[in-house]
């Protein structure tokens, strides 16, 4: 009876054990004693001057302070916390990394911290300023973890109410440097469309997302694949994405404290059409005058009266018989007027030397606007349909219908639109040694030419 009578208390005794035990993490907070101590303090840019480009230690007693703005309680930050110097309208940030685990619960979003910084060492990497203890490898130093048992030594709390923190309110292409180790709000933002469908990240590895705007412009958001929300399906519409702004290298990204950091419940960017095709953009002129190789060009005419971007386009060069590209040049930042020229030049100084003014779009040599006369050239649209042709594709130019060595191609003015397939009977074919229907008389510059004139 006795054996049975401790068996049942023993079994009691686990029972009260396991139902005391934390299931979640939602508990309270440590009560940790906060600091109402007045220091002399140093600003986050004081700090940052005294960095000289390696790691260093710091030995005076200097101490700065600063409102925290990351959090690990979802688990996308490990070991590291980041401050900024205002809780409103910052003028910098920074981090410290520290062996703390669940350090949400000694140092809430918005507290106050007060940072004692003799003994700590100060170092930058990928463009971010941070401090903490060290970490040596090789003889080389940088900034490692502050070891735990000394973390609260340097690391105090402050009594001041926590009033908590307004991030900075901002569009992508408004991202600069001063806003880095900062917490901002990115608005108008959604998750390209590439990813919609994914999960926040890759289980148990760090997983880059993509946030872009209505103009295409992009930022990264950082994930980790530890992270409480890893398996989360990113949200599908669009709104303000809020979080730690950092930097890896020249490439601006996003680090997220939870999955309401993510506020999106607007519909999503329309899809902006910038692209478009029409057949009464053309080949006007292709230029290798007798006398001078730097006066070549080539000329495109815009036959409607409409004006059009040429986002997209590009003008090919397949040299001699080549049946692959062997040049281009993307058109996209033009836009190309209705009844309007575009002159296109591989040597814009001598060009405006010989015609007195200066081309639309100054290129390369070598490129399509440099050809020799025995090459083949082709205007293709943003949806890679061809829209016109000089020449045929795979054969050389030389003593043929379409060679204009030492002379000139020029488009009749008959012609309102382009043709796919090269037709003779559309041009005016100027050279030395060409084919029947071409004229053997090379022409000079500048007085055989008439570059921006149909």
């Amino acid at each position: 009876m006795k054996i049975k009578n401790k068996i049942f208390y023993s079994i009691i005794l686990i029972g009260i054990i396991l139902s005391s035990c934390v299931k979640d993490k939602e508990f309270d907070a440590p009560d940790i004693q906060c600091s109402d101590t007045e220091f002399i303090l140093i600003s986050i840019a004081e700090l940052k001057n005294m960095y000289n480009g390696e790691t260093i230690q710091i030995q005076e007693d200097l101490v700065i302070s600063g409102y925290v703005i990351s959090s690990d309680k979802d688990g996308n930050f490990f070991n590291t916390i980041y401050f900024q110097d205002e809780p409103g309208n910052p003028l910098d940030g920074m981090k410290i990394e520290l062996e703390l685990r669940d350090a949400h619960l000694f140092f809430n979003v918005g507290q106050q911290i007060i940072i004692k910084l003799k003994g700590l060492y100060l170092g930058e990497s990928k463009g971010v300023y941070k401090v903490g203890g060290v970490f040596t490898s090789f003889g080389n130093r940088s900034v490692g973890r502050l070891p735990k048992n000394v973390v609260f030594d340097h690391v105090l709390v402050s009594c001041k109410e926590n009033v908590g923190i307004e991030p900075t309110s901002v569009a992508i292409l408004e991202i600069n440097e001063s806003m880095l180790n900062t917490l901002v709000a990115v608005t108008d933002v959604e998750i390209k469309q590439e990813e919609l469908g994914e999960t926040f990240a890759i289980k148990e590895e760090e997983t880059l997302r993509t946030l872009v705007d209505c103009g295409d412009n992009e930022l990264i958001i950082v994930n980790s694949g530890y992270a409480d929300f890893q398996s989360e399906i990113l949200p599908d519409k669009m709104g303000t994405a809020t979080g730690i702004l950092t930097k890896d290298n020249n490439e601006y990204q996003l680090i997220i404290r939870n999955v309401n950091d993510l506020s999106f419940n607007q519909e999503r960017c329309e899809d902006l059409v910038d692209e478009f095709t029409s057949s009464s953009i053309f080949i006007s002129e292709i230029a290798d005058p007798n006398n001078n190789a730097g006066a070549r060009f080539v000329e495109i005419y815009n036959a409607s009266e409409e004006s059009l971007s040429l986002n997209g386009w590009k003008l090919d060069r397949y040299t001699n018989d080549n049946n692959e590209v062997s040049s281009s040049i993307d058109l996209s930042e033009y836009i190309i007027e209705g009844n309007g020229l575009l002159v296109i030049s591989p040597n814009a100084e001598e060009f405006k030397n010989v015609y007195g003014f200066e081309p639309d779009i100054s290129v390369s040599t070598n490129s399509p606007a440099d050809s020799n006369g025995d090459d083949n050239i082709v205007l293709v649209d943003p949806f890679n349909t061809i829209i016109d042709v000089f020449g045929v594709i795979g054969e050389d130019g030389s003593n043929t219908n379409h060679e204009f060595e030492d002379g000139t191609a020029l488009r009749k003015l008959s012609v309102f639109s382009g043709n796919p397939v090269f037709t003779m009977s559309e041009w005016t074919i100027y050279n030395d040694t060409g084919d029947e229907g071409t004229i053997n008389q090379p022409q000079n510059a500048p007085l055989d030419f008439s570059p921006g004139v149909r």
